[in-house]
């Protein structure tokens, strides 16, 4: 509940780094956060994700009554539909189909990308959200051979995850550089070549598929995988594309906050140029090339940053790491490999993943305090 002479701040999206801002700031100022989903779906972990969903909706679909510190927060279930900057007012479609507006004196725009099948901003249920976790898995589980497109992390992890889980499928990862993992450091992928080779994972460097005309990568199809490399065709019962075709969910906005290719443009402090009263982070944030403040706890300075400005204080600022760094493959039955951004690896064994780091860092440290299912 809104208290009266209290500033207002509204998180546009409640995924990962939305959600992390709304749990900051709501000790100090009212918060309302919008959402499409009636809680966290992750957008981290695809291998996981696929593989094994009953593990994955343990750590990674979590409703937002059992956040502890989401308590303080109104959270609305609808779709985003417009942005008043001159009035201080968002519009958002509820999931009846009411509209409704909702004020502000902050907005945080953490409204994310859509990037394959995995992250859609379209609104959903809990149910239709368990639907297509276990969709995906059984499309997949069906398959005797299954070809993974794309070099990034969601692909490695996903060719990966899918191999150990099954491992008489044959699995195939694609990708046309001569290395997957370009935005690490090359240290990670010697580390991850490796796991993936004794994994029995096939790997074809030098390929890059022909995507057919107004396809983005959004579900999984069957072979043949036509390559525009010159390779033949390949077959394959099931295609995972994970191409890295994002598109910034910011048609709700304004031209005047998004950059030439639809990100919401930011300064240093994570506000947007000529609206200091505008922030945003995540994905959607244009902060550098690889738009890193999702992956780098950003949400700390931001939630700083959000109370100097209405305290009429001096902000920090963001400095992107130059590579990406962090766990690639996620957890398997030797524990979690992480690596930094140099590309060293360490590893936290299976026991304390299980026991230290989802209980204590993350459930309690991380996101202060999640309530058990």
């Amino acid at each position: 509940m809104t208290r009266p002479g209290r500033p207002r701040v509204l998180v546009a999206g409640l995924g990962d780094s939305g959600l992390l801002t709304a749990i900051h700031l709501a000790r100090h100022i009212d918060v309302v956060g919008v959402s499409a989903k009636p809680g966290l779906v992750s957008g981290q972990e695809l291998g996981m994700r696929l593989a094994r969903p009953d593990e994955w909706t343990r750590e990674y679909w979590t409703s937002f009554d059992r956040y502890r510190r989401l308590d303080r927060v109104r959270t609305v279930h609808g779709t985003l539909t417009g942005l008043d900057l001159d009035a201080g007012r968002v519009l958002v479609t509820l999931a009846d189909g009411t509209p409704q507006v909702e004020g502000y004196d902050v907005l945080v725009i953490s409204t994310g990308v859509t990037n394959g099948f995995w992250r859609r901003p379209q609104l959903q249920t809990a149910d239709e959200v368990a639907d297509d976790l276990h969709a995906a898995h059984a499309r997949l589980a069906q398959a005797d051979s299954v070809v993974v497109v794309g070099g990034g992390a969601a692909a490695t992890s996903s060719a990966m995850n899918l191999a150990t889980r099954w491992p008489d499928k044959r699995v195939s990862l694609c990708f046309p550089g001569e290395r997957a993992l370009p935005q690490h450091h090359p240290r990670v992928w010697a580390h991850v070549r490796r796991r993936l080779t004794d994994a029995g994972v096939t790997l074809r460097p030098g390929h890059r598929a022909a995507l057919p005309d107004g396809f983005a990568g959004d579900r999984i199809t069957e072979g043949p995988v036509s390559w525009t490399t010159g390779q033949e065709p390949t077959p394959a019962d099931a295609v995972l594309w994970a191409v890295g075709r994002v598109r910034p969910n910011t048609d709700w906005l304004p031209d005047e906050l998004l950059d030439e290719h639809g990100f919401v443009r930011v300064l240093p402090t994570l506000q947007t140029p000529g609206h200091p009263e505008v922030f945003a982070i995540g994905d959607v944030a244009a902060t550098d090339p690889l738009r890193s403040s999702a992956r780098n706890r950003a949400d700390h300075l931001l939630a700083r940053n959000v109370r100097a400005h209405l305290a009429g204080k001096e902000l920090g600022t963001f400095r992107p790491p130059r590579s990406r760094w962090g766990s690639v493959l996620g957890p398997q039955p030797d524990g979690l490999q992480v690596f930094a951004p140099t590309g060293h690896p360490f590893r936290f064994p299976a026991w304390s993943v299980r026991r230290v780091l989802q209980p204590l860092i993350v459930r309690r440290g991380i996101y202060r305090g999640v309530r058990a299912r």
